[in-house]
């Protein structure tokens, strides 16, 4: 069966500015890892008959240096205000059962670490974006404005191979704490866009 969503995303991960990763996926990271976490707040959508408009998803990956290595530790949250059957369809979606851009990286997934519910706040006040998921997750990116840009307009990346987009806002991490199903790190760069769209 079809499903759709569309809605605004934000992430932060362990590399330096600006993420190689981001650049290529076959690109080696900043370290001997990249660490990443990605917030998903869902404007509109459903999933094979089930609405899941104001649904709010984040996701943390531990990945090898280069990411098409495979072999990643991923753990979802999903909203606690979430319906059980908007829960498992949106780990449907986001786990990649259900094609669309995770299927397309779900092979490169070696283990999931955890998959629970979890408060979830996300907000975007103009350049800046939070997002806070309970006591595990805790960041905040800041849209990068070039120097001499009169208009205020942040960079951004056009033709990236990245599940959200081919075009994204280059960020920086103001404040991170990040400590998820095992995994943490200090967010250093990020991306964010205020519209994307799926389906499949």
């Amino acid at each position: 069966m079809a499903w759709n969503l569309t809605g605004s995303y934000v992430e932060t991960c362990s590399c330096e500015l600006m993420c190689p990763c981001n650049l290529s996926l076959d690109h080696g990271a900043t370290y001997d890892f990249c660490r990443v976490t990605l917030a998903f707040t869902i404007s509109e959508g459903q999933v094979e008959g089930t609405d899941i408009s104001g649904r709010r998803v984040v996701l943390i990956a531990d990945t090898p240096k280069v990411m098409t290595q495979g072999n990643w530790r991923l753990g979802v949250y999903v909203d606690d205000d979430a319906s059980d059957e908007q829960f498992d369809q949106l780990v449907k979606v986001f786990g990649g059962q259900l094609g669309g851009p995770m299927g397309a990286l779900a092979p490169l997934v070696g283990e999931v670490v955890g998959v629970e519910r979890a408060a979830i706040d996300i907000s975007d006040d103009g350049l800046l974006h939070r997002v806070r998921v309970g006591d595990s997750i805790d960041f905040e990116i800041e849209d990068i404005v070039p120097f001499g840009v009169e208009t205020g307009e942040p960079v951004r990346f056009h033709g990236m191979f990245h599940p959200v987009g081919s075009d994204l806002t280059m960020a920086e991490a103001r404040r991170t704490r990040i400590n998820a199903f095992g995994i943490s790190y200090e967010g250093k760069t990020g991306l964010s866009t205020s519209t994307f769209a799926w389906a499949a």
